[in-house]
C-alpha cells in the first residue's frame, strides 16, 4: 500500500465536488433536483467569443505548446481592459500574467510568498483555496473573522501584534464569495495601509467585480495609490463572460510579484492553450454588452430568491454584487443540517456556510447561476415548504 503525504490528510472534501456527487445521486434516483449550489454560469459564452475560438482552433501554431506568460497580445488585452474598466495603467510585459483561471493563480501564489512556518492572514468565511494553498506551502492560516456587524470586512485591530509581525500575505476578496459583501475604496485603502505598515503582501481576488446590481460598480485595488508596491489582484473571465469552462484568468500588479508567480507557473504548468487566449482577447477587447445582459438576468433571479427567502421568514440582506445570496438559517439548525433538510424534503441544493469556514456557520449560500425557470420552481418550493422543527 503506498504511503500518502500528510497534507492529503489535512484536506476536507472540496465542497463542490461533494455537491455534484449528491446531485448526481438524487437525480439517478429520479428526483427533480433544483440546485442553487455551484457558482457556474448557465448563460452561454457569447457567440462572437466562440466564433473567435473556432477560427483560432484551425490555426496550426495554436496546436503547439503555449508560453507560460501568454501571448503578448493576450497581456496587452488584459492591460487594455484594466485601462478601459478601471482607468489603471499596467505594463503588459511586467505587470500582467495570464492564468489558467484565477483559481490556478490563487493556488500557486502561496508558493511565491510562504515558506513552512510562515503565516497568511485569511478571511473566514472565504473561498477555500486561500487556506488550502497556504497549507500546501507548509504555512499557517491566521483566520480574520468576517461578521455581519462589520459588513463582512476584517477587523484589523483584532489581529494580535505577534501575528501581524509574522504574517507574509493577506487575502481579501471583494465583491465577496460567499457573503456577497462589497468593499469601498476606503475599505481597500485601509487594508493596504495595514499591509504596508506590517510589510505584508496584499493578494486581492476580484473575480466578481463585473456582477453589480442597482448601479453598483466595484473598484479595483489597483486604483489606489501605492497598490502596485505591495499587491497582486486576481481576476477571471469566468463570471464576466460566462467562460468557466474555458479556464482563463489573470493576475496584475507589482512586477516583482508577477515575476515570482511566473517562476512558479513555469515549473508547474505549460500555459493557456492559445486558441483560448485568442477567444479571451475577443472577450476583453470586443463589445461589452453581454455584461449588462448578464446583470439583468441575475437581478431578476436575485430579487426572486430574496422574495422567496423573505416569505419563508429568513431575514436576508439584498446583495449589491456577486452571484450569491447569503442567508441565515433558522434557530436550532446548523447550516449543514438545514441544507440537508432542504435537500431531503424539497430536492433543493444549497451550500452550507460551514463549507467556507467556521465563521460561515449559521448561513447558507444560494447561487444565482440556475436557469430562470428552475429558479422559479425552486422558489415556489421554498415558499410552500414549512420549515420543520430541528431534530433532537
Amino acid at each position: 500500500m503506498p504511503t500518502f503525504s500528510n497534507r492529503l490528510g489535512k484536506l476536507s472534501p472540496y465542497p463542490f465536488v461533494e455537491i455534484s456527487r449528491i446531485i448526481a445521486e438524487k437525480r439517478a434516483a429520479g428526483a427533480d433536483v433544483v440546485t442553487f449550489g455551484i457558482g457556474d454560469p448557465d448563460i452561454p459564452t457569447p457567440e462572437p467569443i466562440i466564433d473567435r475560438l473556432l477560427t483560432a482552433s484551425q490555426d496550426p501554431p495554436n496546436h503547439r505548446y503555449p508560453e507560460t506568460d501568454g501571448l503578448p497580445e493576450m497581456r496587452r488585452a488584459i492591460a487594455h481592459w484594466y485601462r478601459q474598466r478601471f482607468d489603471v495603467d499596467l505594463d503588459p510585459d511586467t505587470e500582467v500574467l495570464p492564468l489558467i483561471g484565477a483559481k490556478e493563480g490563487i493556488g500557486h501564489a502561496a508558493f511565491c510568498f510562504l515558506d513552512p512556518g510562515d503565516v497568511a492572514l485569511v478571511p473566514d468565511p472565504a473561498y477555500p483555496v486561500y487556506a488550502v494553498g497556504t497549507m500546501f506551502a507548509g504555512a499557517a492560516s491566521h483566520v480574520m473573522p468576517l461578521h455581519h456587524r462589520n459588513g463582512w470586512l476584517p477587523e484589523y485591530d483584532a489581529i494580535p501584534d505577534d501575528i501581524a509581525r509574522a504574517a507574509k500575505v493577506m487575502w481579501l476578496n471583494y465583491p465577496n464569495n460567499p457573503t456577497s459583501a462589497v468593499a469601498s475604496q476606503e475599505d481597500l485603502d485601509t487594508a493596504l495601509r495595514y499591509c504596508r505598515e506590517h510589510d505584508i503582501a496584499m493578494l486581492h481576488d476580484a473575480a466578481y467585480s463585473e456582477v453589480g446590481y442597482d448601479g453598483y460598480r466595484a473598484g479595483s485595488i489597483m486604483q489606489i495609490d501605492g497598490a502596485k508596491d505591495i499587491s497582486l489582484e486576481f481576476h477571471s473571465l469566468s463570471k464576466t463572460y460566462n467562460m468557466t469552462g474555458w479556464r482563463m484568468g489573470m493576475a496584475v500588479g507589482n512586477a516583482d510579484m508577477i515575476k515570482a508567480l511566473f517562476q512558479i507557473k513555469a515549473n508547474l504548468d505549460s500555459g493557456i492553450p492559445q486558441a483560448i487566449q485568442e477567444m479571451s482577447i475577443a472577450a476583453l477587447t470586443g463589445p461589452q454588452d453581454c455584461i449588462d445582459d448578464n446583470v439583468t438576468t441575475y437581478t431578476w433571479r436575485r430579487d426572486r430568491v430574496i422574495q422567496a427567502l423573505t416569505r419563508m421568514g429568513l431575514p436576508v440582506d439584498v446583495p449589491r454584487a456577486s452571484l450569491y445570496v447569503w442567508a441565515p438559517v433558522p434557530a436550532g439548525f446548523t447550516s449543514a443540517e438545514f441544507a440537508a433538510r432542504l435537500l431531503e424534503e424539497t430536492d433543493i441544493v444549497v451550500t452550507p456556510g460551514s463549507s467556507y469556514g467556521q465563521y460561515g456557520e449559521g448561513y447558507i449560500r444560494l447561487s444565482l447561476t440556475t436557469p430562470d425557470e428552475r429558479v422559479e420552481t425552486g422558489c415556489q418550493r421554498l415558499e410552500s415548504w414549512t420549515i420543520p422543527s430541528p431534530r433532537s
